[in-house]
């Protein structure tokens, strides 16, 4: 990819979707892989103003050797510098920039167990971490770029030369950056955004109700005074941020003991190197009751027994089916992209922004008003071109909100 296309998508992530202040820190946690561009957004944060720029690298080929010959015990515990180092730099107001660009399958032939654990330690560690990052006291930006392995997953038929040209070309145009000034590009979008998320808050609604051909048939009540986002996202001082690129959806919080019914999944989920395929959720008063995969069934059990909260969703999310990410017929097997081509849910903890003054409330609270908690947030998608959504308004008024895949208002 030439170098003019790779300072444009950096400009774009420190300037819009950081939105990096003079003398801010930037965190990277960036694949090893992915070096040369993180490099590029580095030096572009420097030109930025920030004060310095911490990189974490990750090399997932050595996380697979570790996961499959180091000692179990290994993964009951979080390393305390690695949490110090996090807690450190969350509260000197550092931005973050999480660079998502892993093999699909690389962990297939790990214990799931195993990833668990390691999942768990790491969550209980950084809770404090994880909590302000989703409470947007910090501002923080997951993008992504194109790995060997990733990109001959998507498009298996290619070179690997041929497939991460086809995936650079294909992600610089969900990311709008195939346009000719993408900051710009990208105002215009939060705009649009930001109209649909505004009229969805004007319609008070208290519950929708899902239903499709796959078997989705799904009720969920909304708590009183949630709050539709979407788009940008604003931390308490008033910097703006995008918190994913790309984004398309609007989305809130469920009420944790108002979702009935089944979801089933429109799209394989890639959960810590391994694949969920086929998949579907059973719910009773919130909680999940039931649940089949033809393939992951292993690593879903090992999601929804993480704790009490991972048997609970945390996010209900809309995304329209004519959107362009999903009209681009491509499945990524990156949530961060496949979310964005689909309605979808997650299991596990609720964003507190979502509810009017959440942001400001403890644990307690939250709770007491319906809000999820768990060590995990995990989106998966169930829309589809045959969705419908009906919405039922605090004053039991029905309102048509999906038809065919897509926005009815």
């Amino acid at each position: 990819m030439d170098n003019i296309s790779l300072e444009k998508y950096a400009h774009l992530i420190v300037r819009t979707g950081l939105n990096l202040q003079p003398k801010q820190i930037l965190v990277i946690t960036a694949p090893i892989e992915c070096a040369h561009f993180t490099r590029i957004v580095s030096q572009l944060a420097y030109e930025a103003g920030a004060l310095d720029v911490v990189i974490q690298w990750k090399d997932e080929l050595f996380s697979k050797i570790r996961y499959l010959h180091a000692p179990e015990e290994v993964f009951e515990e979080f390393p305390e510098w690695q949490k110090e180092f996090y807690l450190f730099y969350v509260h000197q107001g550092a931005a973050f920039l999480s660079i998502s660009a892993s093999d699909p399958e690389l962990m297939k032939d790990v214990n799931p167990e195993r990833l668990t654990k390691a999942q768990k330690a790491s969550s209980t560690a950084l809770k404090v971490y994880r909590e302000r990052l989703m409470g947007n006291k910090n501002v923080w930006c997951v993008i992504s770029i194109p790995t060997s392995a990733w990109a001959k997953k998507v498009f298996p038929h290619l070179s690997e030369e041929d497939s991460i040209e086809k995936l650079w070309e294909v992600i610089l145009k969900t990311v709008r950056v195939d346009t000719e000034n993408p900051v710009v590009s990208w105002d215009e979008h939060k705009t649009n955004l930001k109209r649909r998320m505004e009229f969805l808050n004007s319609l008070t609604l208290k519950s929708l109700h899902y239903t499709n051909s796959l078997g989705t048939d799904l009720r969920i009540e909304l708590p009183e005074n949630h709050i539709w986002l979407g788009g940008s996202e604003f931390t308490p001082e008033g910097i703006e941020f995008i918190a994913n690129i790309p984004t398309e959806e609007v989305f809130t919080l469920p009420l944790k003991t108002g979702v009935n019914g089944k979801a089933v999944s429109s799209m394989p989920l890639n959960y810590n190197g391994n694949l969920i395929e086929q998949f579907s959720l059973t719910f009773k008063d919130g909680k999940i009751i039931d649940y089949d995969a033809a393939q992951g069934y292993e690593t879903l059990r090992t999601i929804i027994e993480t704790d009490e909260g991972s048997h609970f969703l945390g996010e209900v999310a809309l995304v329209p089916y004519d959107s362009p990410i999903s009209n681009s017929n491509i499945l990524f097997y990156n949530t961060l992209f496949d979310e964005n081509a689909s309605c979808h849910l997650a299991l596990g903890k609720a964003y507190p922004v979502c509810l009017k003054n959440g942001e400001n409330m403890n644990q307690e609270d939250l709770a007491k008003l319906g809000v999820n908690e768990s060590l995990v947030h995990v989106d998966f998608m169930i829309g589809t071109s045959d969705l419908e959504i009906l919405g039922i308004t605090t004053d039991n008024r029905e309102i048509a909100v999906f038809k065919n895949g897509n926005f009815v208002l």
